[in-house]
């Protein structure tokens, strides 16, 4: 039996490679600072081969932000071997983790950039949605009721992350622990001002 043709795997490793390397750029620098010429001469390659693999800026960008939402939801994936409040602990540590590895992507993401792009702003949305979502998940295992009260009040907590967040890698005065505890706390007060959830956190 004839081998497979190995062209399809070999597109698929360069591109890989080009979105390590567009993780890494907008990461350190914002995605107006960044060129496609930046891009190429960083990935040791023509700046038409480049567009072979992505039309445009604006498309290379939107595949890095959908790789690193996919990494960070495998980075703050919940423990099943955990309770409701060490989960829920576990995965605020890693995201913050996170922020702290990429501040300035994770500024650029949530402040600037194409951030007003339907399609990267589908892409936040969603990640904001799947992370509301384990908090419910916690909330419920914990007992409480999901009122559309306590649903209103997990949503607004992760944008009051994205906040703290944003204002912590900036200034940088306060520790990660004082961060993590701050942001559990808020989630407890949120949570059980808009209905009382015992053991949450």
């Amino acid at each position: 039996m004839a081998s497979p043709p190995r062209t399809r795997l070999d597109l698929d490793r360069r591109r890989r490679q080009l979105v390590e390397i567009g993780l890494e750029l907008f990461s350190e620098r914002a995605y107006d600072e960044i060129a496609i010429d930046d891009i190429a001469a960083q990935a040791g390659i023509s700046k038409g081969l480049l567009y072979h693999y992505f039309p445009s800026k604006r498309d290379f960008y939107v595949a890095i932000i959908e790789e690193a939402g996919r990494e960070l939801r495998e980075r703050t994936e919940p423990d099943p071997a955990l309770s409701p409040p060490e989960r829920l602990t576990a995965s605020i540590d890693a995201y913050l983790a996170h922020v702290e590895q990429y501040p300035r992507g994770h500024a650029t993401l949530l402040r600037g950039g194409i951030g007003s792009d339907p399609e990267v702003r589908a892409i936040v949305d969603d990640h904001r949605r799947v992370n509301a979502q384990r908090i419910l998940d916690a909330v419920a295992e914990a007992g409480g009721e999901l009122t559309p009260a306590v649903r209103l009040a997990v949503r607004g907590w992760i944008g009051f992350v994205e906040a703290v967040t944003l204002e912590w890698v900036e200034r940088r005065e306060v520790s990660r622990d004082e961060v993590r505890t701050l942001l559990v706390q808020t989630l407890g007060w949120a949570v059980s001002s808009a209905a009382k959830t015992p053991g949450l956190v």
